[in-house]
């Protein structure tokens, strides 16, 4: 629920706010009885329930919108950002992360809330979760709403049910603050429309990376029936990019663009496939994140990959890193990974990996190498290579100067030259570099295990005839 920033309990003094007439396009609260929503619980019983099957849903990030308070509603979008995820000034920031209901018809057998899985089941009303979200802001405790839910009866049921809670949160509520919020899959495309005009992000969980490990987990989902919202996200944010010049007033369409999930390690799909449809997605639908989530058993099903080792956050962060590379430094899936080479190094992130594997580009000359070759170079990252290029203006830059700017140069001393001299005498060999970048404890631990790189001890005589 991010830090308590009061003393003061979540579980008191939620108010019931006063009904006023408002007249939304659709009434849907009327037509439901919602079923499994818990006869007699409390909305704090509900609460506890709904934010603990929602916690498994990564989609969710710093939404970079920047709507300002009009100075009638209340909250605003300046800075804001997503629950137990950091800003780009290094704040954390918190979110109100719930379900509408952990209800589901399908019976996916990665997920807890599958139909067949004997769990408490709740349902939130809209009209609850719009009191718990204004109370908790209130209080200071989140700064925004990332909603998502089950499948309650029918696509486009559950879409009616998420578009009224946050058409009732804006337009009754006065809540101008960040909402996340899932689109359905299969739902009607007018709900989703109308859902877009409401809330700064949107997403659509694409489960598994291949529709043939959708086939085998989700047998009631399938790939054309995900890729078709989010296409139609895609376009609604481009048609609304140009109303936006021509009226200057327009409604905005999904702000803070769209978003997707992925599961990691309960398929057999190698690293090389993951990558390769995250960057298809980013140029193909013009997506602001693909997230990547380490594959837990919580189901207990047969079919799903037993996990000896625990959930694969290795490879998870290994993605992420991979990932950054692609958005940010000019990076092609292809170059990071290959059909002979489908898996990351555990040892080195990719950047370190491909530099050593690469050793043709390097060393780099600081003081006149273009942008995108200090971009490839371990150590440098975004803001550094543009703060190298603005200083190397004014003079020749040193290893000292590389320093204050924030290279990190343990990485790059390795592969660049500063006035035509490498920083100490080093050896252009791919095993020599690999062996000085692996941080010692890392070739200790994993050395035992076979891996080409480890630290030699003092006392290890494993190796020696007594």
């Amino acid at each position: 629920m991010g830090s308590k920033k009061r003393g003061r309990s979540m579980e008191t003094g939620l108010k019931t706010e006063t009904k006023q007439n408002i007249k939304p396009e659709r009434k849907t609260e009327n037509k439901i009885s919602f079923p499994g929503n818990g006869a007699g619980m409390s909305i704090q019983e509900k609460l506890a329930i709904l934010t603990d099957s929602a916690k498994f849903d990564v989609a969710c990030t710093s939404s970079g919108v920047d709507r300002k308070g009009n100075g009638k509603d209340m909250g605003n979008c300046v800075a804001a950002g997503i629950c137990h995820s950091f800003a780009g000034d290094g704040r954390c920031i918190s979110l109100l992360k719930i379900l509408m209901t952990n209800e589901c018809v399908f019976d996916c057998k990665y997920c807890q809330n599958r139909c067949s899985n004997d769990i408490p089941r709740a349902t939130f009303t809209p009209e609850e979760i719009c009191t718990l979200t204004m109370e908790f802001y209130r209080r200071n405790y989140i700064e925004g709403l990332f909603l998502s839910s089950g499948i309650i009866g029918n696509p486009t049921l559950t879409m009616e049910l998420l578009w009224r809670t946050i058409y009732l949160l804006r337009n009754k509520y006065h809540f101008n603050g960040y909402v996340h919020v899932k689109a359905i899959p299969g739902a009607d495309p007018e709900l989703i429309r109308r859902t877009g005009f409401l809330a700064d992000r949107m997403s659509v969980n694409l489960e598994l990376p291949t529709a043939d490990g959708l086939k085998a987990l989700a047998p009631n989902k399938h790939r054309k029936t995900i890729l078709t919202p989010m296409r139609q996200i895609q376009n609604g944010i481009e048609e609304n990019r140009n109303d936006i010049v021509v009226y200057k007033n327009a409604p905005r369409f999904v702000s803070g663009g769209q978003s997707t999930q992925m599961i990691i390690g309960a398929t057999p799909e190698t690293d090389y496939q993951i990558l390769g449809v995250a960057e298809g997605l980013y140029q193909k639908f013009g997506l602001k994140r693909v997230f990547y989530s380490a594959f837990v058993n919580v189901t207990g099903d047969k079919s799903l990959p037993a996990l000896p080792g625990g959930p694969p956050l290795l490879r998870e962060h290994r993605l992420y890193q991979a990932d950054w590379l692609l958005r940010f430094y000019g990076f092609q899936a292809e170059e990071i990974l290959d059909e002979k080479r489908p898996f990351f190094n555990v040892l080195l992130d990719p950047k370190e990996d491909w530099a050593v594997r690469h050793l043709e580009y390097f060393p780099v000359e600081i003081n006149r190498a273009p942008m995108e070759k200090l971009l490839r170079v371990p150590g440098i990252g975004v803001n550094s290579a543009k703060r190298i290029v603005a200083a190397r203006r004014g003079a020749n830059l040193t290893f000292g100067d590389l320093k204050k700017i924030g290279v990190v140069l343990k990485r790059a001393l390795f592969f660049i030259t500063c006035n035509g001299r490498m920083m100490y005498p080093v050896k252009l060999d791919e095993d020599y570099i690999a062996r000085n970048l692996t941080e010692t404890q890392e070739r200790i631990r994993l050395g035992s295990d076979g891996m080409t790189y480890r630290q030699m001890s003092l006392f290890d005589v494993s190796g020696f005839a007594e």
